[in-house]
């Protein structure tokens, strides 16, 4: 326990949410806050810690935020009834006592290649944690400069298709990291209020940095939002079959694998339960952290008056393709169309299922650009 809380009842500390909607806010009552208050992990993660990006953002024009974070493997099991009600509230219903289940087996993917002319990039992404260092809101300097090290070894060894350069970006000028950044291969230095607020954006750029193979078809941003965030990708444009998620997915998995293997090594592992799956910073993120998604040009699909609850029913997001920060939409037709779900279903499900609705998308736009009705189409779609 803090000694300044010692001084006040917990219902004097417990944050006004009157101006709140996002999950933390909905969830945490004064009677949850009290039990939880007084409360620490073994390395010092509070939860008012965990909550500071919620109480000081209020919400999000696009997306309902979750509100809170986790600053090691143990914040869950220490402020459990909080999160339980947030991932039950974030994730579908998510129970305490679900199970998760993880499945990289990239070769059941099916009808996982699209019309090049409506489809113009597809990408996979997820994060991971080492286990027994602090995530990026609670971790020190020396233990953010071990996540680096370890990647670094990590990928050098990669060979084949995987193999790349990993760059530190403390070594970096800024005009080289606004290329990487105009490439859209490399994040930015933390903006966000969310970010900040819980903390990610310390020591700015000290054990940051990124890997990117040679093909630009794959990259791994470290000590960003979480230890690492693994995406691959291609782009129509750059003549790598910006169509073809088939291949997306056996590069993703693949990748997955040998950081893994090759972390092990180093005499670390990924933070995974079979409740939580694998375990991230953001409890948005639990389960298999995955955001499968296309970029696809449905500009008559978007405007029917059915797409939303289309989109509902498949399980499935629109966003602008500019990101989180466009979730209106595209003036010209092109959305980025992802999964909804992170846990509870593996990663091949929720691939497949992008897949599943990429393809039933381009078939209900061909439909009306024809001028027919895309009624039997909707009533197939699940």
């Amino acid at each position: 326990m803090k000694a300044a809380y010692k001084k006040y009842a917990a219902v004097k500390d417990y944050p006004n949410f009157s101006k709140h909607n996002n999950y933390m806010a909905n969830v945490l009552t004064e009677k949850m806050y009290a039990e939880l208050r007084d409360k620490c992990t073994p390395s010092g993660y509070t939860l008012d810690m965990a909550i500071q990006t919620g109480v000081d953002n209020p919400g999000h024009p696009h997306i309902m935020t979750c509100g809170a974070t986790l600053g090691d493997e143990e914040s869950y099991e220490v402020f459990k009834p909080m999160y339980d009600a947030l991932i039950e509230a974030r994730h579908n219903g998510f129970k305490p006592a679900d199970m998760h289940k993880t499945d990289l087996n990239f070769g059941e993917l099916k009808n996982a290649q699209f019309d090049a002319a409506y489809v113009r990039s597809a990408r996979v992404r997820t994060g991971r944690s080492i286990r027994g260092l602090g995530l990026p809101t609670n971790c020190t300097r020396a233990e953010r400069r071990e996540v680096e090290d370890v990647f670094k070894k990590v990928t050098s060894r990669f060979t084949g298709d995987l193999s790349g350069t990993y760059r530190s970006l403390f070594d970096m000028t800024d005009e080289e990291i606004e290329k990487w950044i105009s490439e859209h291969l490399l994040y930015d230095k933390p903006v966000s209020p969310l970010l900040i607020s819980a903390g990610m954006a310390r020591d700015w750029p000290d054990g940051r940095g990124f890997f990117v193979n040679t093909e630009k078809t794959l990259v791994i941003w470290v000590n960003e939002e979480d230890h690492c965030r693994i995406v691959s990708m291609q782009q129509g444009e750059q003549g790598t079959g910006g169509n073809d998620m088939y291949a997306v997915f056996e590069r993703f998995c693949t990748a997955l694998n040998t950081v893994e293997s090759e972390m092990k090594k180093e005499g670390y592992e990924y933070m995974y339960s079979t409740h939580l799956g694998y375990i991230l910073t953001c409890p948005s993120n639990l389960g298999t952290g995955i955001r499968a998604g296309c970029h696809i040009k449905i500009p008559k699909l978007s405007q029917h008056a059915s797409f939303p609850d289309i989109l509902k029913k498949m399980r499935l997001q629109k966003r602008g393709t500019g990101g989180v920060d466009t979730g209106a939409g595209s003036d010209d037709g092109w959305f980025d169309i992802s999964n909804s779900d992170r846990i509870g279903f593996s990663e091949l499900e929720l691939v497949q299922r992008v897949c599943n609705g990429i393809n039933t998308f381009i078939e209900m736009e061909k439909a009306l650009e024809a001028g027919q009705p895309i009624d039997d189409i909707v009533a197939k779609a699940s």
